[in-house]
């Protein structure tokens, strides 16, 4: 979550004239992601999370987005819903962005997440896909291999002032991931940006799922990549095996992976790793003057892309047989 757009008191109020959800009692920016403008409303009848959409998000999806949520609630994920107003509309547009407000979730999000938390949240992860499965719209993968070369293209330029050798290494991976990239393991919805900042947690057992506005149609296998990049690596870069076999036991009790999906995991893992690198090598030379956000490190993920590329076989990530 970030905030790019300010919306005045004036704006908030005439906006929320057409909906049920009482007086305003505060409007606070949450400062923290880097993609959507959010904001915090307290109202006299609760809390609730009110987006304004810019950058990636095509105004185009969000009925994607929206009909997702109550479709994965409806068969019991617990995540945000969408708030419709008086005339039974969910979308709305304020300070010239189209937004939405959707429900505020108990809970929250961890910064160390250990070993029961991978675990829980692999069987959460599982739990949407298998959800997903009869939700009958579908969105194109944008960030998926594809689209990975124009954002490389857009950053190349400068992609030495992050690190000297960073471009020639960034599309070696890129051209070997685009002659290697997985095309027919299971396919479905995926949330496609499980970070531990869109997990909310009581205790061990996770209690929401936020944030998906990446969601899209894409390969299954692809969504646990992207979870073991962002919930088993340590702050000194290595990767927590222990945290990997726990969040893979987690999603294989729930639904097992096919034998090609374990088999695919390098690959994938590398994908997941260079796409949020990219992403981050964008924003990093993309952020808007004045915006409240700080872009993300790409280092990070440059590291991470090393690392998967030293693995031999998914045993290396925690499968227990591959």
């Amino acid at each position: 979550m970030a905030v790019y757009t300010d919306v005045t008191a004036d704006e908030l109020q005439a906006y929320l004239a057409d909906y049920d959800l009482g007086s305003l009692l505060s409007c606070k920016g949450i400062a923290e992601g880097v993609e959507n403008s959010n904001f915090l409303l307290h109202t006299s009848r609760g809390h609730y999370i009110l987006t304004l959409y810019e950058k990636r998000v095509a105004e185009a999806d969000l009925p994607f987005f929206i009909g997702l949520m109550e479709h994965l609630a409806a068969r019991g994920l617990t995540c945000p819903q969408p708030v419709k107003n008086r005339a039974g509309q969910a979308l709305g547009r304020i300070a010239g962005r189209p937004c939405a407000i959707v429900t505020f979730l108990d809970g929250m999000w961890l910064r160390r997440p250990g070993v029961a938390h991978c675990h829980a949240l692999g069987g959460a992860l599982a739990a949407l896909h298998l959800a997903g499965r009869d939700f009958p719209m579908e969105r194109r993968n944008a960030l998926s291999v594809d689209g990975w070369r124009p954002l490389f293209e857009a950053a190349e330029a400068r992609a030495d002032e992050v690190t000297p050798g960073l471009a020639e290494a960034v599309e070696t991976a890129l051209a070997s991931l685009e002659g290697a990239w997985p095309d027919a393991l299971p396919r479905g919805v995926i949330h496609a940006d499980l970070f531990p900042d869109n997990v909310f947690f009581l205790g061990d057992r996770v209690s929401g799922l936020i944030d998906f506005y990446f969601a899209c149609t894409d390969t299954l296998a692809y969504d646990v990549a992207i979870c073991l990049n962002a919930w088993c690596f340590e702050p000194d870069g290595a990767y927590n095996v222990t945290k990997g076999r726990a969040l893979l036991d987690g999603y294989g009790k729930v639904r097992p992976l096919s034998r090609d999906e374990s088999a695919a995991l390098p690959v994938l893992c590398r994908g997941a790793a260079l796409r949020f690198l990219l992403t981050r090598l964008y924003d990093w030379f993309s952020r808007p003057a004045g915006a409240l956000v700080k872009p993300k490190d790409p280092m990070e993920y440059y590291r991470k892309l090393r690392f998967h590329q030293t693995v031999g076989c998914a045993r290396d990530y925690g499968v227990d047989a591959a």
